[in-house]
């Protein structure tokens, strides 16, 4: 059972705005795997996961390993291939924000 649900229009324009606005779908250039992403800046990306994602082969590998997958460790493969995204200007760089309309006009 969900603790807060958002109901005002502002609330859910906010959370439309930081969870999937203008976030760009990426492949891995090695296994495929696909997720979306935002670069906010050169030091800031978002990537939102979804269940493909568990299909990726380098986590399988580092799963593998002694101790397991570092948690909250990307997989490089996939930071390579968004990097390369980036460059190519499929995933563009800044906190645009999208307009949010409200009842104010």
């Amino acid at each position: 059972m969900a603790y807060i649900v958002p109901s005002s229009p502002e609330t859910l324009a906010d959370r439309e705005l930081y969870t999937r606005s203008r976030l760009v779908e990426v492949a891995c250039l090695d296994c495929l795997v696909r997720v979306k992403v935002r670069k906010n800046s050169d030091h800031h990306t978002s990537i939102q996961w979804n269940q493909e994602a568990g299909d990726c082969a380098t986590f399988a590998e580092l799963s593998r390993r002694e101790g397991g997958r570092p948690v909250h460790q990307a997989c490089p493969r996939l930071l390579a291939s968004i990097e390369a995204a980036v460059r190519e200007g499929v995933v563009p760089i800044g906190a645009g924000v999208d307009p949010i309309e409200t009842s104010d006009g």
